[in-house]
């Protein structure tokens, strides 16, 4: 059984060390509770924008690749990530050379020069023109979803910023983000591998005591009354040779109580090669490629979301079929011998996961980060138990016509748009 260890240093500074002695290898991480929900107005984009300039140089390496070269020595490859709410910063390196990679993590967070940012600039407007077309409309369904599940609120903004926002950042505006939400209390340092837990709290002491401490500004959650209670339709065009399509409800917070059985619903509907959507559009109809079933949770909000491609021609077909599905599992239980298929599934997809530092590190690092730290066995004990009638209700809720966005781009054809409406408004008078 894996079991983490936590210590909490004097500034507020979690250390979660996940003793993990069969491996060689450690994944080294840092996660911080600040993401694209917590950009100023006129500034999205600004947490992600803040993660890339990390990486340009501190006071003790004074450029990207001086810092490239630190890890390297150590057996690393530096990444980061930031997403809605959180920023993570994580590398694998050599079990010898932990000590000297929190060192390495300690410089990026408390000593960054702040420097290279008109290029970073450019880089990053590259990256967000990949979600336009050729008349600076967005086409990203991710993106545009978001709007319609949370308009009004930094949640339905996309977490890369705007060109407009992203030319805005200045150097003042990361300087005050890295005080307000680069705090200790706010961060969870994680070490998982061939490690022990003493050796890693007396390390990280050394390295982030330093850390001054400060309490981050509240989060602004987002209110029933913004929230939009009909089926939203949004059809963009663009020059594609195929259909984008995303169809979305909004879901479930992170820690409500039915989001194991929210997990059973994705893998059921959109999880691998035998689940349900897969086998109708793919096997049996033959108009898609591929079917991506994903779940978005936030501190008081969430999302599922099943993306595919297909033709202009087919996108109907995709449309209606999709719907049917979503109607048919709100209306009758799961079979058994499909839900024990998926339940035994998921069970061993756990077990794997202790072979990875990575995942076992997001577990008990982002999970503590977050307030949902739950063990392996938590979870394998919870999916026994998951039942098809718990699943039935959760279906029933979560697609309800109310909580549908839909997003469809690409080369739109005569009468398509009125065709798909009228198949919303049935799904709605069918449910």
């Amino acid at each position: 059984m894996i079991r983490p260890f936590m210590h909490t240093l004097p500034n507020g500074l979690r250390v979660v060390c996940v003793e993990m002695p069969h491996l060689h290898s450690v994944e080294l991480a840092i996660y911080l509770k600040v993401g694209g929900r917590n950009d100023p107005p006129g500034r999205e984009g600004l947490s992600h924008f803040l993660e890339h300039i990390l990486f340009r140089g501190t006071a003790d390496f004074g450029s990207s690749l001086a810092l490239e070269a630190a890890f390297e020595a150590i057996g690393g490859a530096p990444n980061a990530a930031t997403d809605t709410e959180s920023t993570c910063y994580y590398s694998r390196i050599h079990p010898d050379h932990v000590r000297r990679g929190m060192e390495i993590f300690a410089s990026m967070m408390l000593r960054p020069l702040l420097a290279g940012i008109e290029i970073e600039k450019r880089i990053i407007a590259e990256e967000a023109r990949e979600d336009l077309n050729e008349q600076g409309q967005e086409i990203n369904p991710d993106t545009i979803v978001s709007r319609l599940l949370w308009p009004r609120h930094p949640l339905g903004m996309p977490t890369i910023g705007t060109l407009e926002s992203i030319a805005a950042i200045e150097r003042n505006d990361l300087e005050q983000h890295l005080h307000k939400f680069y705090v200790p209390s706010a961060a969870v340092l994680t070490v998982s591998g061939p490690v022990q837990s003493h050796d890693i709290f007396a390390a990280a002491h050394d390295c982030f005591d330093g850390w001054p401490r400060n309490t981050p500004p509240a989060t602004r959650l987002v209110t029933l009354q913004q929230l939009l209670r009909t089926p939203q339709v949004r059809c963009v065009q663009d020059s594609d040779s195929q259909m984008s399509l995303q169809i979305a409800f909004l879901g479930l917070a992170r820690d409500d109580s039915r989001f194991m059985a929210l997990r059973f619903l994705r893998r059921i509907l959109a999880g691998g090669g035998s689940s349900r959507l897969y086998l109708r559009l793919r096997e049996e109809l033959g108009i898609i490629y591929s079917v991506e079933g994903a779940i978005g949770a936030y501190d008081e909000t969430g999302c599922l979301a099943f993306d595919l491609s297909t033709s202009p021609e087919t996108l109907l077909q995709a449309v209606e079929t999709t719907l049917e599905e979503l109607l048919q599992i709100a209306r009758t239980p799961v079979p058994t011998v499909e839900l024990e298929r998926v339940r035994h599934s998921y069970i061993f997809d756990l077990d794997y996961s202790r072979d990875s530092s990575y995942e076992m590190g997001g577990r008990y690092g982002w999970g503590e980060l977050m307030g949902v730290v739950r063990s392996i066995e938590d979870d394998q004990a919870e999916a026994r138990q998951i039942s098809a009638c718990q699943l039935q209700e959760t279906a029933r809720t979560l697609f309800s016509p109310e909580n549908l966005r839909l997003v469809a781009v690409g080369p739109w054809k005569r009468g398509m748009k009125k065709r798909l409406r009228e198949l919303v408004d049935s799904y709605a008078a069918r449910f």
